[in-house]
């Protein structure tokens, strides 16, 4: 017989939570498995406090760290693509802009090309002679080889495009495909898929084919099959995404898969969304459905669709099978930490947890998929997560935090957030806005935004407050709205144009003029812009209406702002400007700049700062205020 635990009745936003910041920046990420080619180890790699960290784990044994003193992180635009794993051989980017070896057996890592510039996506050629791998230098990008050995000087495979990822060897070593776009698209509005035949003791492209994608079709991921016989790859071409097969011989195409969300915005190198059987008859693949990702796999030859059951995990990323058949990803749930785990047969294995599992599942929140009708009669959606505890309860409707994810080509999904779960165990509501611009709805959905950054996503943000109200989610008196990012400026624009709808704002790096960002930031985004707004000088009047430090004379409502002192993303410049308005016009506000920090908290100290200063801030001026 059990015996429910009676709830102590306390108002909302005043609990005791045991989700401390300090608990917060105990953490670790966890993110890109890999199994080595003969399927007995697999390697991952964590962040801790800013470090990256690569791990290895054989068969039957205790994981080991590999990277010494090095910090695993691809340097190229926001990072990613960090390392590769073949036939016992390990090649990883570091923050010191090289790329280091270092065998699966003893041994440290031994550098392999110069340090200078920016280096991501490794991919060691069969046989482990070559490393292909993305060079950027003084705003050129290009696709180098160098031997693995590091014996010899790195060359140029490609250039003449801005951009490159995802470069993938041919099974037999002589081809090599990759995706690459220019300015001023970003690699989820249009990309091309390139394949070179490669000839040479020196390898030299003689062929080189572009395969797919164009202008508006962006291409994600190609993957050769093991035996070499064809290339898959996702597609966005009209509404929804398509897995697509070539046969390499006869050049015809099959849509293994169409009509589903399974391209992921590249804003990262090392994308993962597909991955080959051994035995190259099955393609897994992983899609999104109302915020859950699914994997499934595809019989390429009958194309019949099975799922592969991984309950209770909802969030899934960067799946790789193994030469048996075992499956590894990254995954959660929103009771689950993030785990690093495989699957063989009906056998789960946890190989790293992201947390200490101290928090006991009841006071992990519940999040589900909302949505509400936009004033132009527009469905927008959100992932909403209740106050949450195992021994508080309140009355009435709680405070809630309006999250706008960054990008703004992003999206929330459902899966372990600790984030989430620091306010809702306080006895906040948690809204997370998947507005107008947002990937996982559609490609019309994802593509709203062009030229109406600033207009749109305030409307939705506005929406989903008035949302929380009319769903009698939460109290309108002690509504709140954070973001960061391109989710920071949307914060602000909403502050100055629906001032007192928020009782106060969380604004962290966020933009604040369009016209310096379009200057000052960094190469990947420097053109982005003129989609979102419009191409300058001709969109000039746009930059001014919807820059926030134009208007920040009409904000009323208190604002925490958070800045990076070595942000390249958004510089300290942009929270200043606003911060210099709120003084002059004594708005109640606090900002916080954080030495040694970029475009996201990393450190742990950092976020336990950060966490403690939101604390507090909400206690004074939307609790007690």
């Amino acid at each position: 017989m059990t015996t429910k635990t009676k709830h102590t009745l306390r108002p909302f936003g005043q609990w005791e939570s045991r989700i401390t910041p300090e608990l917060m920046a105990a953490s670790i990420g966890l993110s890109d498995p890999h199994w080595d080619s003969d399927g007995q180890t697999l390697v991952w790699r964590e962040e801790r406090s800013g470090r990256g960290v690569l791990m290895a784990q054989p068969r039957g044994e205790a994981p080991y760290e590999l990277s010494g003193e090095q910090s695993v992180r691809g340097g190229v635009g926001y990072g990613g693509g960090d390392f590769t794993v073949r036939d016992g051989l390990v090649v990883f980017s570091a923050r010191d802009g090289r790329l280091y070896r270092r065998s699966l057996e003893a041994g440290f890592p031994q550098p392999i090309t110069p340090a200078f510039g920016s280096v991501a996506a490794p991919q060691l050629s069969p046989g482990n002679r070559w490393v292909a791998f993305v060079h950027t230098y003084e705003g050129s990008d290009v696709l180098a080889l160098v031997d693995a050995m590091g014996t010899h000087w790195p060359y140029k495979l490609a250039q003449g495009a801005d951009f490159y990822m995802q470069p993938a060897w041919h099974p037999n070593g002589n081809g090599i495909a990759w995706v690459e776009w220019d300015h001023p698209k970003m690699p989820w509005g249009g990309t091309r898929l390139m394949y070179a035949l490669l000839e040479g003791d020196q390898p030299q492209v003689q062929v080189l084919q572009h395969l797919a994608g164009g202008e508006d079709v962006p291409i994600l991921q190609p993957a050769f099959s093991p035996d070499g016989r064809y290339l898959s790859y996702i597609r966005n071409e009209g509404e929804w995404d398509q897995l697509v097969l070539q046969d390499l011989k006869t050049g015809a195409l099959t849509v293994l898969i169409s009509d589903a969300a399974m391209l992921i915005p590249a804003w990262v190198q090392g994308v993962v969304v597909q991955a080959w059987s051994a035995e190259s008859d099955r393609i897994y693949f992983l899609q999104t459905k109302a915020g859950r990702a699914e994997l499934n796999q595809v019989d390429v030859k009958t194309g019949a669709v099975e799922p592969v059951d991984l309950a209770p995990y909802t969030a899934l990323s960067h799946p790789a099978i193994n030469s048996d058949g075992t499956i590894a990803l990254a995954a959660s749930a929103p009771t689950v930490s993030t785990r690093v785990i495989s699957k063989s047969g009906k056998v789960v294995q946890i190989h790293q947890r992201s947390t200490s599992e101290a928090i006991p599942r009841a006071d992990l929140p519940k999040p589900y998929e909302i949505q509400w009708t936009a004033t132009d009669g527009a469905a927008v959606y959100g992932i909403y997560a209740p106050p949450t505890s195992s021994c508080f309860e309140g009355d009435g409707l709680p405070p809630v935090i309006v999250y706008i994810h960054g990008g703004p080509t992003s999206s929330v999904t459902i899966g372990y957030d600790l984030e989430t779960a620091f306010f809702t165990n306080r006895g906040y509501g948690y809204l997370a806005v998947n507005y107008r611009g947002s990937t996982g709805y559609g490609r019309t959905y994802r593509e709203a935004l062009r030229g109406r950054w600033g207009e749109l996503d305030v409307i939705d943000a506005a929406g989903a407050a008035q949302a929380l109200i009319d769903q009698q989610l939460g109290n309108p008196d002690k509504l709140v709205i954070k973001g960061g990012s391109a989710g920071g400026y949307t914060v602000l624009n909403t502050l100055i144009h629906h001032p007192g709808l928020f009782k106060a704002g969380l604004c962290s790096y966020g933009v604040a003029n369009l016209f310096t960002l379009a200057m000052d930031t960094h190469k990947f985004e420097e053109r982005y812009t003129d989609s979102l707004v419009g191409p300058l000088p001709d969109a000039a009047e746009k930059y001014r209406a919807w820059s926030p430090v134009f208007h920040a004379e009409k904000i009323k409502d208190p604002v925490a702002i958070f800045q990076g002192e070595e942000d390249k993303v958004v510089p300290p410049s942009q929270s200043e400007e606003i911060v210099k308005m709120l003084r002059a016009k004594g708005v109640p506000h606090e900002y916080h700049l954080y030495p040694g920090e970029g475009h996201g908290f990393r450190k742990a100290e950092t976020r336990q700062a950060f966490y403690q200063a939101i604390e507090r801030f909400l206690l004074q001026y939307v609790i007690y205020g």
